[in-house]
């Protein structure tokens, strides 16, 4: 199932690129997924690693939001939020940025040009 979502949010990143490409650099994967040893994952939550991030920040605040975070997943039935995901949602939209779950290549489209049209 991650691989799907992996497929997903590639594409996504690749539409984004061109259509946004004055925003390309703004938008940024959060690496919290893979397998790592412990003296890795050490490392990368001492360096402020956190778990439950969005896959994917739009760092460019539109509207009353400071960025938009998006979070894949897929249409299958068991492609839902980890307790840390939802955690780290309410923690990111109490600070004032929009976060939403998308499952398609088309829902993620749409809701980027919506955030960015605010």
């Amino acid at each position: 199932m991650r691989h799907l979502e992996s497929t997903l949010q590639r594409a996504f990143v690749r539409w984004f690129r061109l259509r946004y490409p004055d925003y390309a650099l703004n938008l940024t994967s959060v690496p919290n997924g893979g397998l790592r040893n412990k003296t890795e994952a050490a490392l990368l939550k001492a360096e402020g690693m956190t778990a439950g991030a969005a896959d994917l920040l739009l760092l460019v605040p539109r509207g009353c939001y400071g960025s938009l975070g998006l979070e894949f997943k897929t249409l299958s039935k068991g492609s839902r939020q980890s307790e840390a995901q939802k955690t780290w949602q309410r923690s990111f939209e109490q600070a004032g940025n929009k976060y939403v779950i998308v499952r398609t290549l088309e829902e993620a489209m749409m809701v980027t040009e919506n955030y960015l049209n605010l």
